[in-house]
């Protein structure tokens, strides 16, 4: 029976694995799934060779005093390859780790998938020729990836984005302020990110700026969603010392339901900006390196793109406010989100495109995914995936097997 490996190495990459195996599973029920999984792919039918949380390690010394052990598991899944080779192994994310084994098994003959285009178009853009060595197709959650990934001979595929799946057109405002028990007034999401260094940097600005839009307009309720407890202390320290007069609701996590219950969202630069426009709400995005990081990027000239917010990449253009280290300053951001505000016949022209722009990623991405890796594997099925206009995002020839990548160093 055909087998695939499967590497997934966090929360993200498990969901992403699991709507991929489930629906390569339709297409073709004898197949075989092994690998790195977390609870929802092993819920979806795939047999584990290591844990995927063993692989979900972020920072500079916490992947220092994990290397001993992300070491051997890694070599052990490259034994394992090696030993009986699978039909194709697809990588999920976690470029780092994944990368690397996808090179050791291609040279080994097995063929590889990579899901998830790191973000090579952005910053550090000669990591390309490790992907272009390490992988027969790259499935990319972003349109404009695959052009990128063309001119570097590297065979792109867009597949959409999950998250275009998950969010409906229309997101109920009501039953969110319902379920946080919110009243009709104007709210204002304040999200200043998910890990320590964001809230650490971002916090305390954006703290300031709801005192700034307080003194400027009373009455607004803001919203910020903390991902853990010690955030929440950290975030409840930020508003008690720079906005103590404000109406301020923290909640545990939930960020979908305070971005659906807003008005409108400040945001620190991320996947939020994509999940506040397929939700069709306003956002003012702000983004602030570490001054080191910042300089090294400006002096090397590391970061490559005109925009941070994905709402901007995917319109390439200006769609919605971005302010960057010093600029996002309390009072300039605070006036962007009063104009917001202010500005309804405004918003209506930028919901509706942001409409458009969610239809544009959204392309059951599961499914996409599931044709692409059998292809590349070269296993049958009787039924393919969607082929609409879907396939012209793949560019001239993007997709085409032939002389688009590499293999060897």
């Amino acid at each position: 029976m055909p087998r695939i490996v499967v590497i997934a190495g966090e929360a993200s990459g498990d969901q992403l694995g699991a709507s991929f195996i489930r629906s390569a599973a339709r297409l073709r029920p004898d197949l075989i799934f092994e690998g790195v999984a977390g609870p929802e792919m092993r819920a979806a039918g795939c047999k584990p060779w290591f844990d995927a949380h063993d692989l979900a390690v972020m920072g500079l010394f916490e992947v220092i005093r994990h290397l001993p052990r992300i070491l051997r598991i890694k070599r052990e899944i490259q034994e394992r390859l090696l030993a009986d080779p699978p039909d194709v192994l697809l990588g999920i994310d976690a470029p780092d780790f994944n990368l690397r084994v996808e090179k050791v098994a291609r040279r080994a003959g097995i063929p590889t998938v990579h899901y998830v285009c790191p973000s090579v178009w952005a910053w550090r853009e000669s990591r390309v020729k490790t992907i272009r060595k390490a992988c027969d197709r790259v499935l990319c959650l972003l349109p404009f990836e695959v052009p990128f990934l063309k001119r570097h001979r590297v065979d792109g595929r867009f597949v959409g984005h999950p998250l275009a799946d998950a969010i409906g057109e229309a997101v109920d405002r009501r039953a969110a302020r319902r379920k946080l028990a919110l009243d009709d007034g104007p709210v204002v999401a304040i999200l200043p990110g998910s890990r320590g260094g964001e809230v650490t940097r971002l916090g305390p600005t954006f703290a300031e700026t709801a005192a700034w839009i307080e003194r400027h307009k009373p009455g607004i309720t803001f919203a910020v969603p903390a991902a853990t407890p010690a955030l929440r202390g950290l975030i409840e320290h930020q508003f008690a010392s720079a906005a103590p007069q404000c109406e301020v609701r923290i909640v545990d996590g939930n960020s979908y339901d305070v971005l659906a219950a807003c008005n409108a969202a400040l945001l620190a630069s991320g996947t939020v900006t994509l999940e506040s426009m397929l939700m069709k709400r306003p956002m003012v995005v702000a983004y602030k390196l570490s001054p080191l990081s910042y300089w090294v990027g400006r002096i090397f000239r590391l970061i490559k793109v005109k925009y941070m917010s994905l709402p901007n990449l995917l319109a390439d253009g200006p769609l919605v406010p971005e302010f960057l280290q010093r600029d996002a300053s309390p009072e300039a951001l605070g006036r962007a989100v009063l104009d917001l505000l202010d500005s309804p016949d405004g918003c209506a022209g930028l919901v509706e495109e942001f409409g458009n722009l969610h239809r544009q990623i959204r392309r059951s991405a599961g499914e996409r995914s599931a044709a692409e890796v059998l292809a590349v594997a070269g296993i049958a099925v009787a039924n393919q995936a969607p082929s609409d206009d879907n396939d012209r995002c793949n560019g001239d020839g993007a997709g085409d097997d032939e002389g688009v990548a590499e293999s060897g160093d």
